[in-house]
């Protein structure tokens, strides 16, 4: 437990909130008699936490967005896919308590399972310290994070370019500006040009990574310019 509160970064006032967070319902249900409780209600309560951080973030970071954009974005960070990519930056399933049989069918591996986890420790930070903490997380291991996620996660560009587009002769263009770090490890840096005028750039461990910071960066500049 403590090599995972390294890793979240928080250390729990009350541990056994952690411990339920990681009690899978089959492993709940293996132990009826011991009356474990599943990670269940702590997932329900973590998604509610996490959606209200990710719409505070974007209501404030994105101004003029409509409401429409926002909620797209907002589904985009907080799907399945993000929070898989999360529970693995903190091997969450190496943590997990599993029932035997979900156990032999690779339950540790099982992107719901794990994306739930994540709600479910997100939840469990907020009851230990409250709603700073779980942002303070949240604001780590997601919306900072938002350009090493898996491509399924979010989508600026097309953000980007339906913002764009609501003014007609628009032209978006991506440029390669710069590349650093060995083949195995390199770093791309991409540049974002509207109308031939650059509007935002950014870095990233692919040319789609890095096309994606600099399109969140053109939007945020974009946003607050109107």
């Amino acid at each position: 437990m403590k090599t995972l509160e390294e890793k979240l970064g928080y250390r729990f006032q009350d541990p056994s909130l952690l411990a339920n967070a990681l009690t899978h319902s089959s492993y709940a249900n293996e132990h009826h008699a011991a009356k474990l409780l599943s990670n269940e209600r702590l997932e329900f309560l973590g998604d509610s936490v996490l959606g209200m951080v990710v719409a505070d973030y974007l209501y404030r970071n994105f101004p003029t967005l409509p409401e429409g954009d926002l909620t797209r974005m907002r589904a985009n960070l907080v799907c399945e896919g993000n929070l898989v990519v999360v529970a693995q930056m903190w091997d969450l399933g190496s943590y997990l308590k599993l029932g035997r049989g979900e156990e032999s069918c690779g339950g540790r591996e099982r992107p719901s399972i794990q994306a739930d986890a994540v709600e479910a420790v997100l939840a469990a930070v907020y009851l230990d310290s409250g709603i700073a903490q779980a942002r303070r997380i949240i604001q780590r291991f997601i919306l900072d994070n938002i350009a090493q996620m898996s491509q399924a996660g979010r989508d600026f560009k097309t953000a980007l370019q339906e913002l764009v587009q609501k003014k007609s002769g628009q032209v978006l263009t991506y440029h390669l500006i710069g590349q650093s770090g060995p083949d195995h490890a390199k770093t791309f840096e991409m540049e974002v040009r509207l109308n031939d005028k650059p509007v935002g750039s950014g870095k990233g461990r692919s040319k789609k990574d890095a096309e994606q910071t600099a399109a969140r960066a053109a939007l945020e500049r974009l946003s607050r310019k109107k």
